[in-house]
């Protein structure tokens, strides 16, 4: 592949669609669950180095994302409770009965969060990376940038056409100028073509603005389970350049979840594991080790 990623996939039938992971190492297995316009090659700097701790790292791509099927509009349901449900599927196709850790970014954070919050018996620890796990907070608006691209025909236009919503991700979603080549590049890759960036448009809708938004119940719910999450031990990465998870997001995650561990990356954007990999991979491989 061009962008360096040379983890093999491998796929599994979820609801009648082709989803791709990565499944490494051998031991505890730590989920990752990517969000919006990423996949799987967002974790590489985990997934190449958490099997040396005796960890099977595992991540797959959300239909529609990455390598797995992208089928068009009106062949699969986009929506966030449908991510959860196909989530849920996966984890028990590939019986991981046991405790797992959970590691989530952007979008996957109300998706992993919400099956982890069903199923507390099967999750030990969690990471969380620029996310949030609640309707949107009264305090807070959605940047004029994502207003657009929801936009019933502009939107499909700059997003979908132009591939506005990844390119922009990419100068606004780093702390840095710019981000390196190889993340360039990897994090372009699968969505070359408008038939390949319906997913990455549906994401983007379905962000909830208000209670008649699809998504919303669903955030709604998860909020409400969120104390049972902060049973377990968590750990925060936040970098704090993030135009949409900025600090007020922060705040209100660590309200819900007073117990967490949190390191705050003043350098880092919203694509914090690519600016600060090589301060938070050590942290995350202490935090998770400390579990055994």
């Amino acid at each position: 592949m061009t962008t360096g990623f040379a983890l093999d996939h491998r796929t599994v039938e979820i609801g009648g669609h082709t989803m791709a992971y990565v499944d490494e190492g051998a031991g505890t297995p730590v989920l990752h669950v990517h969000g919006n316009p990423t996949w799987s090659f967002y974790w590489r700097s985990l997934l190449t180095t958490l099997p040396d701790d005796g960890f099977r790292a595992i991540a797959p791509d959300h239909i529609g994302m990455g390598r797995s099927d992208k089928p068009a509009l009106a062949d699969y349901p986009h929506t966030l409770a449908r991510r959860v449900a196909d989530l849920s599927a996966f984890v028990e196709h590939l019986d991981l009965d046991g405790p797992l850790h959970l590691v989530v970014h952007d979008w996957g954070g109300p998706i992993g969060l919400s099956w982890a919050a069903e199923h507390l018996d099967q999750v030990d620890r969690i990471v969380v990376l620029n996310s949030a796990a609640f309707p949107l907070p009264a305090d807070k608006r959605i940047p004029w940038t994502l207003q657009a691209a929801r936009l019933p025909v502009v939107g499909d236009v700059l997003v979908r056409r132009f591939n506005a919503f990844s390119l922009g991700a990419l100068a606004l979603g780093s702390g840095r100028p710019w981000l390196g080549a190889e993340a360039r590049r990897g994090l372009l890759e699968p969505y070359d073509s408008p038939e390949h960036r319906v997913a990455v448009h549906a994401f983007v809708q379905d962000i909830p603005t208000g209670p008649a938004d699809p998504a919303h119940p669903v955030l709604v719910r998860l909020a409400e389970r969120l104390p049972e999450l902060d049973t377990h031990p968590v750990q925060v990465h936040w970098g704090m350049k993030d135009p949409v998870f900025d600090e007020t997001i922060l705040r209100h995650l660590v309200a819900h979840l007073p117990h967490a561990e949190v390191h705050r990356y003043p350098d880092a954007g919203h694509y914090v594991l690519e600016d600060a990999a090589d301060r938070i991979v050590p942290r995350v491989r202490r935090f998770l080790t400390a579990g055994r």
